[in-house]
């Protein structure tokens, strides 16, 4: 008798196994079907929330309410992901203007995240912002095709470069905050991986599934685990009264139709006579026996005084400047909205201040004696003169900009910067260039004669196999 039921007992344990590993916790008015149609790659995506994301999120909450708030954010924003990627595998793959709506929770939440930043340059933790700001654009992986893992890694590298800023400056002071980083790069990185399965080539749709509009209206079952985000304002509108379908134009029968066809064969069939029913016309009638009638009609000319039919479109009104700003605020030296100042002078510094430049047109900033670091960012045809600077010298976001220095810097950093120029001195032909998605860079060294000579940064790289790894080279351009 046991032996009869050890077979039985097996496939018992092998589905109740099953339903565990697919079990979810059915929010209110939620039905068992909507449950039951997660698919695995969503429960696969499950587990990057409540895995490395809600171990990002909670670490978050500790490290101040700018960050706390902007993170928050990014937690609606995987929130809405998980929410697409639940209609794709409901749904077949739609157009591409269904597909623009469907993502659109998703771009409106990094653009919030993006707000946030811009909102909080002055914050001490501007650098943890800008980390999030800069790689949150991984979530748009789900219009890229046909490689949307390697974006996702992209994306991650173009954080990563304030991401460094974090470790360098609290690797030392507070562990927690290199511990933050370490997991929000654990998070894009396992996003990658989970790409990389299940969506290699784009999203993957559902060839059996409905249409993308209906599976956009039904509700989206909850992530396992984790709260929903708070809904905001009141409950939704009323949906639209049903559309009034067209009339069907008049349908004709198989009678009527034989009709038609006998009555055009008997016109035809008369041969000559047809032609008897016609009237006759008069030669004051014809326009080859009398020319005037060849003259087409007057052009329509609208009366002087009649008002135009459609205005002009006013333009729009430009943003109001922002008051230019040169002050010492704490440690901070802070130099913003400068236009065609060129007389800017940073006395009586020392070696813990900074000097932040934000913004500055047709300007040049002399910053005398030795500072901490030094950053221009989103700054045009501005120059930059200073002597000594402890870490680094920091160009991003800029165009056609100058610098010299004429005492040491070990650091020159250039970042998403078109035009950039520094004279170097002697004492800091040691200094080490950074850069990352610049162009047209070029140092100039002296010589022993007094002048300068010109040497640019490389732009192009060639990368190869060599078996182990890959080796990157600068690549020639004659």
């Amino acid at each position: 008798m046991a032996a009869e039921l050890a077979p039985l007992i097996e496939r018992l344990e092998k589905v109740t196994s099953r339903l565990e590993a697919v079990s979810v916790s059915p929010a209110p008015n939620t039905s068992l079907t909507e449950v039951e149609e997660v698919g695995a790659s969503v429960l696969a995506f499950d587990e990057l929330i409540n895995g490395p994301l809600a171990k990002f999120l909670s670490i978050s909450n500790d490290l101040g309410d700018v960050i706390k708030q902007q993170c928050n954010l990014v937690q609606v924003g995987f929130q809405a992901e998980r929410d697409f990627l639940l209609k794709a595998s409901r749904s077949k793959q739609p157009s591409q203007d269904v597909l623009s709506k469907l993502v659109e929770p998703v771009s409106q939440q990094m653009t919030a995240i993006g707000d946030i930043r811009e909102a909080n340059r002055r914050s001490q933790f501007f650098n943890h912002l800008s980390t999030i700001s800069e790689s949150v654009s991984a979530l748009g992986w789900l219009v890229v095709s046909p490689a949307p893992g390697p974006y996702v890694k992209e994306m991650l590298d173009a954080g990563q470069f304030y991401g460094n800023r974090v470790l360098k400056e609290f690797k030392d002071k507070d562990t927690k905050h290199v511990e933050w980083i370490n997991s929000w790069k654990t998070t894009l990185m396992d996003l990658q991986a989970y790409i990389k399965q299940y969506h290699t080539t784009g999203v993957t749709w559902n060839p059996k599934g409905g249409d993308a509009n209906a599976a956009a209206k039904r509700p989206a079952p909850p992530v396992p685990g984790v709260a929903p985000p708070p809904v905001v304002g009141g409950a939704p509108p009323p949906p639209p009264p049903p559309a009034v379908l067209p009339l069907a134009p008049a349908v004709q029968t198989k009678d009527s139709e034989g009709n038609d066809r006998s009555a055009l064969l008997g016109e035809l069939n008369k041969g000559t006579d047809i032609t008897k029913g016609l009237k006759k016309i008069s030669d004051d009638a014809k326009t080859h026996k009398n020319p005037n009638l060849r003259l087409g009609a007057a052009p329509y000319k609208a009366p002087s005084g009649s008002p135009k039919s459609v205005k002009a479109q006013a333009p729009k009104p430009e943003a109001p400047k922002k008051p230019p700003v040169c002050e010492l605020q704490g440690k901070k030296w802070i130099v913003e909205h400068q236009e065609g100042n060129r007389n800017i002078v940073l006395e009586n510094t020392n070696i813990k201040q900074t000097v932040y430049v934000f913004k500055c047109v047709n300007s040049v900033i002399n910053v005398k004696g030795k500072v901490n670091s030094i950053t221009l960012d989103n700054c045009k045809k501005t120059a930059l003169v200073f002597e000594n600077v402890v870490s680094s010298a920091e160009f991003i976001n800029c165009q056609s900009v100058q610098a010299q220095v004429t005492g040491k810097v070990p650091t020159v950093s250039i970042d998403k910067t078109d035009g950039f120029m520094i004279y170097m001195n002697k004492d800091s032909l040691d200094a080490s260039f950074i850069t990352a998605k610049s162009s047209e860079m070029n140092v100039l060294v002296p010589k022993d004669n007094g002048d300068f000579a010109e040497y640019a940064v490389p732009e192009q790289f060639r990368t190869s196999w060599n078996g182990s790894g890959l080796v990157t080279v600068c690549s020639e351009t004659g």
